[in-house]
C-alpha cells in the first residue's frame, strides 16, 4: 500500500516549530515600543461631523495631541519616536484621532475627507507602529495620488501592531482586541458620508483584524492582500455583503507560510487556515503584480493600480476570477 501523503503534517509540523522559536527565543537590544510613554489624549469621541470647519478642528486638536507625546518621547530619551512624531504633527497633517500611549494609535486622513466619493481603509499588517509610521503614510500617500480627486485614504493604525515575527503574528489575539475598533470606524465614516464607496484595504495580519470586523460591515468591498489566512474557511464564513477581492504578489513570502489552523500544547490556536488567493476560499482574485510582501502600494506597480482601481469600484487589470 502506497503511503499516505504526508504533506499536511509536515505543514503542522512547520507551523508549530515556528511558534516554538517564536516563544524561546527572546527580543534584546531594544526597548518595547509601547514602553515609550505619553500622555492621555483629548477625549474627542465618535466621528460625527465631516464638514471642513469640523474636521479642521478635529485635526488641529490631534495635532496638539502628537506634539504633546513628542515632547514626552524627547524627555524620554527616545529620538526615533520624537522624530517620527514631529513628522506626524508637521502642518498640513490630518489626524482624526490619535493616542500615543501603548505603542500608538492613530487615524490619519490623506485627502478630502468632507467631500470623498471614495473612501479607502488602509489596515496595516505586522511590524507597523509609530516608530514605522512614515511606511504607511507613503502608502497611503501613493494610493491617493493613484485614486486622484473626489478620494480619501484614510490611514488606519488602530492597535498594538505585533512585530513580524512574534507568537502575536500567528494568533488573532490582536485582531480580536482591533476589530471592534475598526468596525466602528467604518460604521461612523459610512454615517457622515452616506454616499460615499468605502473599501478596506487588508494587509497580512490586518487582513485578520477586516475578517473579524466584517460581519454586516457597511463597506463596499473588503480587499485582502499578503494575506497569511483571515481565520474563516471561505467568503461566506465571513457573513459580509462587501464584495470580497484577494491578490498576492508574486515575490511574496508569505507564499510559503502554511495554511493552516493548528492547536498547540499551551492551549492557543495558531494560524489562519484557507489561503485567500485559493479557489476553496471563493474570493475574487486580482493580479497584484511580481513584487514582494511590502511592496503592494510601491508607486507605478500593477498592484497599486489594480488596488486603486477596486477602490473606484472599475475591474481590475488581469482579474483571474
Amino acid at each position: 500500500m502506497a503511503d499516505r501523503p504526508r504533506r499536511p503534517r509536515l505543514r503542522r509540523t512547520l507551523l508549530a516549530a515556528l511558534v516554538t522559536f517564536a516563544v524561546a527565543v527572546p527580543v534584546s537590544g531594544a526597548a518595547r515600543p509601547e514602553a515609550v510613554p505619553a500622555p492621555a489624549p483629548t477625549v474627542l469621541g465618535p466621528l460625527r461631523d465631516a464638514s471642513p470647519a469640523a474636521l479642521e478642528e478635529r485635526y488641529a486638536i490631534s495635532r496638539r495631541d502628537i506634539r504633546a507625546a513628542g515632547r514626552a518621547a524627547d524627555a524620554h530619551g527616545d529620538l526615533k519616536r520624537a522624530a517620527s512624531l514631529r513628522a506626524m504633527a508637521a502642518a498640513g497633517r490630518q489626524f482624526l484621532s490619535f493616542d500615543g500611549r501603548d505603542g500608538g494609535r492613530s487615524v490619519e486622513v490623506v485627502g478630502d475627507l468632507s467631500s470623498a466619493r471614495r473612501i479607502a481603509v488602509l489596515v496595516p499588517g505586522a511590524g507597523v507602529g509609530l516608530d514605522a509610521y512614515w511606511r504607511l503614510r507613503r502608502d497611503a500617500t501613493a494610493l491617493r495620488e493613484e485614486l486622484g480627486e473626489g478620494t480619501a485614504v484614510l490611514a488606519w493604525l488602530g492597535y498594538r501592531s505585533p512585530a513580524t515575527v512574534s507568537p502575536a503574528a500567528l494568533t488573532a489575539g490582536r485582531a480580536d482586541e482591533a476589530a471592534p475598533g475598526l468596525r466602528a470606524l467604518v460604521d461612523e465614516v459610512r454615517a457622515v458620508r452616506p454616499a460615499a464607496r468605502i473599501s478596506l484595504l487588508c494587509h497580512s495580519y490586518g487582513s485578520v483584524i477586516c475578517a473579524r470586523s466584517a460581519p454586516g460591515t457597511p463597506a463596499d468591498a473588503l480587499v485582502l492582500y499578503g494575506s497569511p489566512g483571515v481565520g474563516a474557511e471561505s467568503v461566506a464564513a465571513l457573513r459580509t455583503g462587501a464584495r470580497v477581492w484577494a491578490g498576492r504578489g508574486g515575490d511574496d513570502w508569505i507564499a510559503r507560510v502554511p495554511h493552516v489552523r493548528v492547536r498547540v500544547p499551551f492551549g492557543a490556536t495558531v494560524g489562519f487556515g484557507t489561503d485567500p488567493v485559493a479557489a476553496e476560499f471563493g474570493a475574487e482574485v486580482f493580479d497584484a503584480g511580481d513584487g514582494g510582501h511590502s511592496d503592494y502600494l510601491l508607486r507605478g506597480s500593477r498592484s497599486l493600480t489594480n488596488l486603486a482601481r477596486i477602490v473606484a469600484g472599475a475591474a481590475p487589470l488581469g482579474a483571474s476570477r
